[in-house]
């Protein structure tokens, strides 16, 4: 009898855009694992239904993305301490009985990837509340910066968000604001924005180019397109800035990992996720 293949994949609403199946499958065939990853578009109203039923389907585990990266956390029958101090998931392995595991990759790989970038933050701005922003704020904490401020159009989950983190890391003084504005980025020196903002080609610029100056790093969590409006400011007002490629890469190769048990191909990761934003 042949067994039949694993299946991985992303579960999110909208997913379309997602460069994980090549980096994943690439890493899969590498590594001659016989499993498949694909996305996995689903509804809120779909998304109980669709964990609740990951065994019947194959399916091995998932990455996790927006709007469900706190949303899922009911439905996980156990959280990795990661996932219990940041309150968020991105990555779920389902075990031969069904139980479900949460992981988080998303701050460790956040933070590798400000290392490679050699961007050492002491005063941060964010931009979102939500699950990514969860993971950007632990992984900061752990970097001991000296203060994050917050922005989001919902101020109760920006307030959540300081409430949640200022006595995990008594030494960072956090800080919530009403408008973007308020996020005093002349006193920042990274700027990240960790909301969907920016995915979409109407989508505005939160930020005024004027507010943008040379000490202050930009990072886009969006990776595709691959050069958001913000992005687009902080090229033309000649900082540094990245996208959320390599955030990408290193939290999907701990991903890996964790579906797998085993090392991640990293370069065969990093040479298919290139060859997929050139196609973008």
């Amino acid at each position: 009898m042949t067994l039949k293949s694993k299946l991985f994949g992303l579960v999110g609403f909208p997913v379309k855009h997602s460069l994980s199946p090549r980096m994943h499958n690439a890493a899969f065939s590498a590594l001659k694992i016989k499993a498949k990853y694909k996305l996995f578009e689903v509804r809120p109203e779909q998304l109980e239904g669709f964990l609740g039923n990951l065994k019947k389907n194959n399916i091995a585990g998932v990455n996790v993305t927006i709007p469900y990266k706190e949303k899922v956390l009911p439905y996980l029958n156990s959280k990795s301490l990661g996932v219990r101090e940041i309150g968020a998931v991105n990555t779920i392995v389902a075990a031969k009985d069904g139980k479900l595991k949460g992981f988080n990759t998303d701050a460790p790989g956040f933070s590798r990837h400000l290392k490679v970038l050699k961007v050492i933050p002491r005063k941060a701005a964010i931009i979102g509340a939500g699950g990514a922003a969860k993971a950007v704020c632990f992984a900061l904490g752990k970097n001991k910066v000296e203060e994050i401020c917050i922005y989001d159009i919902d101020a109760y989950k920006s307030l959540g968000l300081v409430s949640q983190f200022k006595d995990v890391f008594s030494r960072v003084k956090f800080s919530a604001v009403a408008r973007v504005e308020e996020l005093n980025l002349g006193d920042k020196d990274l700027l990240v924005n960790a909301s969907p903002v920016g995915m979409h080609a109407d989508d505005p610029c939160l930020v005024e180019g004027k507010m943008l100056h040379g000490r202050l790093f930009v990072y886009d969590l969006i990776y595709n397109p691959a050069e958001t409006r913000l992005l687009a400011a902080a090229k033309k007002a000649g900082i540094r800035f990245s996208n959320g490629l390599g955030m990408l890469l290193y939290q999907g190769i701990l991903s890996f990992g964790h579906f797998t048990g085993k090392d991640a191909p990293v370069e065969t990761m990093r040479a298919a996720l290139e060859k997929g934003v050139r196609k973008l």
